[in-house]
């Protein structure tokens, strides 16, 4: 693996792993307990979300965020399976010499957090997850959701598409982003939608891959019981892609799982609530031994 400097105005590194290009931000003490951040919504996603949501963790942590295979500016080189991207997780972890872990993610990158964690136990100290799901058990409420919804309407070739993989192009992705985008938050904001679509970089082929080949087979249930580091599972009450009972359903299965909801949220508590999710989140790693509850004290 080689490492490559880009000026930036984020310090951003592109390392070479497992033979592709993936665009990396390091930041927080060298020392201190690290945590590695992956990213949702493969092909759409990338380190900006996991950088503005868990870049405030950085004064006690050293926080790896990056754009997974296939999305951001990383490089586009296959497969883009689970596999795969725990894979470039896992050497993320012995590029940078992170040591144990805090796994998180949030919404699909909730998917690879559950799965590194049940293929690498002995590196994750605990593990944080945001918005996900162990199946697809609950994929079916999401295209009622999109249906019904009095916020704007969806197209219904918009509907036919949740979740399916069947993008034939770049333009039709953009298109389908931008009309399923208000469903999100918990406030609806056109504006913020129109910036986030501009901004965002779009893989097709990824989110093809990741929908229409890995997502039928996905189902983590039968093995949330070997997860047994510190869990802790956090959702917002108003998530129109992966509800409550998703969450619920992890938090029940994973010895010792804790459940907290913000009431206030869509999709991203990170963002629309951040000062609580990231009072929750230190609390949760501070039960969970990693980080010194003596810090900070006056």
């Amino acid at each position: 693996m080689t490492t490559s400097r880009k000026q930036t105005e984020e310090d951003t590194v592109f390392v070479e792993i497992n033979g592709n290009p993936l665009a990396v931000e390091v930041m927080g003490p060298e020392n201190a307990p690290a945590m590695i951040v992956h990213h949702g919504a493969p092909g759409l996603g990338s380190r900006a979300e996991p950088r503005r949501s868990f870049g405030p963790f950085s004064d006690r942590l050293r926080v790896v965020v990056f754009d997974a295979r296939g999305s951001g500016e990383s490089g586009d080189t296959g497969p883009f399976s689970h596999a795969q991207w725990v894979a470039d997780v896992e050497a993320i972890r012995r590029h940078f010499d992170l040591g144990r872990i805090v796994m998180a993610g949030g919404s699909y990158g909730g998917f690879i957090a559950m799965e590194y964690a049940l293929a690498h136990p002995e590196n994750v100290a605990a593990l944080v997850l945001r918005d996900t799901a162990a199946n697809t058990d609950y994929d079916h409420l999401a295209v009622e959701r999109a249906r019904t919804t009095d916020r704007v309407r969806i197209p219904e070739w918009v509907i036919e598409r949740i979740g399916t993989g069947r993008f034939t192009g770049n333009e039709e992705f953009r298109e389908y982003w931008r009309a399923i985008l208000p469903l999100y938050d918990h406030d609806y904001d056109p504006e913020a939608v129109e910036r986030r679509v501009a901004q965002t970089s779009y893989h097709y082929k990824t989110h093809n891959e990741a929908f229409g080949v890995n997502m039928p087979a996905y189902d983590l249930t039968p093995r949330l019981h070997e997860i047994t580091c510190p869990t802790l599972v956090t959702v917002g009450r108003h998530d129109w892609r992966t509800p409550v009972q998703a969450s619920q359903a992890i938090a029940d299965l994973v010895p010792g799982g804790e459940l907290v909801v913000f009431e206030k949220s869509g999709h991203s508590p990170q963002l629309e609530e951040p000062e609580l999710f990231q009072q929750v989140v230190r609390d949760f790693l501070t039960r969970a031994g990693v980080l010194d509850p003596r810090v900070g004290r006056p």
